[in-house]
């Protein structure tokens, strides 16, 4: 039963970043074909290893480990060897990298942010981003005008963006970083 808790808790990790990762492997090898197959070996690694994953760090950040290294064996292996050196593919997924970190960072810190929203805007958000509602569906069962949901959703944001902010700062007074 542990280890379907274990897969079930991978594959639900993987869906929710896949399209992320694979944003990075397209960032070398623009080939889409060629992109799912580094994918596709990624996450047979991804999942051997899993048990060596860390919950307390983002996910993003360890996947991208696994990435790299798939991507380096695919332009090694490449017949046409990749149209960038592997020194700009190196440098590109560091940059990628050191912005999914930041995003894991936000990712924390927004969860108790919305947490601390009341019920209603709870809701408003996630049939917005989570069930891509659109702003007139919301207008409707809201009972409030079009114009009227666009500035909730804004002041929304805005409270977010202070909450989180202020969490960073924070957590950087405690000397936790991000």
């Amino acid at each position: 039963m542990e280890r379907l808790d274990e897969h079930e808790r991978f594959t639900r990790l993987l869906i929710q970043h896949e399209p992320d990762l694979l944003r990075c492997v397209l960032v070398v090898v623009p080939n889409r074909s060629d992109a799912r197959d580094i994918m596709q070996e990624c996450s047979v690694a991804l999942w051997r290893r899993f048990a060596s994953y860390d919950a307390e760090r983002p996910f993003v950040g360890w996947a991208l480990g696994f990435v790299r290294i798939e991507i380096r064996r695919f332009l090694r292996r490449s017949s046409q060897r990749a149209r960038l050196t592997e020194r700009a593919a190196e440098l590109l997924l560091q940059d990628r990298q050191t912005h999914a970190v930041e995003l894991g960072a936000r990712q924390h810190h927004l969860k108790p942010c919305i947490e601390r929203l009341n019920k209603d805007h709870r809701a408003l958000l996630r049939a917005y981003y989570y069930e891509e509602r659109s702003i007139a569906e919301l207008s409707a069962i809201s009972s409030r005008s079009v114009d009227a949901v666009y500035k909730l959703l804004q002041r929304i944001r805005q409270k977010l963006h202070e909450c989180m902010e202020l969490r960073v700062r924070q957590n950087a007074a405690e000397g936790g970083g991000t």
